[in-house]
């Protein structure tokens, strides 16, 4: 059976699902366990893996079925494959890979980096909790130089991954 992938809103993701079952439509949206970032308290919460995306079971691809999908609130788009506005079929072998990682004892972290020119805050280290911008960044070796101001004069120091975020 064919699975395709929603792209929803910001933090709609529960909304989109809810609104999808109601329709009768076989919706998949994986979530991972991950610690609070509250300031007064720390717990586990259930989070979205891949943040603004579900994904739908559609074994026969109608333009009803989509539209009814499209209509559902939250939704955004369908993603379509490039330059055309036919689907993009996401096979069942990556479903089956998600749902045995989400149901495994496996840590997930979501992790996003941030871009050159972003701000970020390093984590850990003799600068942790210092805020600079990123200046260079290596995404397959997860190595970033950062330039923070210290007594108005600007310095660079190379991090890695684990090791500074996203502000």
């Amino acid at each position: 059976m064919p699975w395709h992938a929603v792209y929803t809103k910001s933090r709609f993701e529960d909304k989109v699902y809810t609104g999808l079952v109601e329709r009768s439509i076989t919706t998949f949206l994986p979530k991972i366990e991950v610690w609070s970032r509250r300031k007064d308290r720390r717990k586990k919460i259930q989070i979205p893996m891949f943040s603004g995306y579900l994904f739908v079971d559609l074994p026969e691809y109608t333009s009803e079925k989509k539209l009814g999908i499209l209509s559902t609130p939250g939704v955004v788009k369908m993603l379509d494959k490039p330059r055309s506005h036919e689907p993009l079929q996401i096979p069942d072998s990556q479903i089956d890979a998600i749902r045995r990682l989400i149901t495994s004892d496996v840590e997930i972290q979501p992790y996003i980096y941030p871009k050159e020119g972003e701000r970020a805050k390093i984590t850990d280290g003799p600068f942790k909790d210092i805020e600079g911008v990123v200046i260079q960044a290596d995404y397959r070796r997860h190595l970033f130089v950062v330039s923070i101001d210290i007594l108005q004069r600007s310095v660079a120091i190379k991090l890695e991954g684990f090791q500074i975020e996203k502000l």
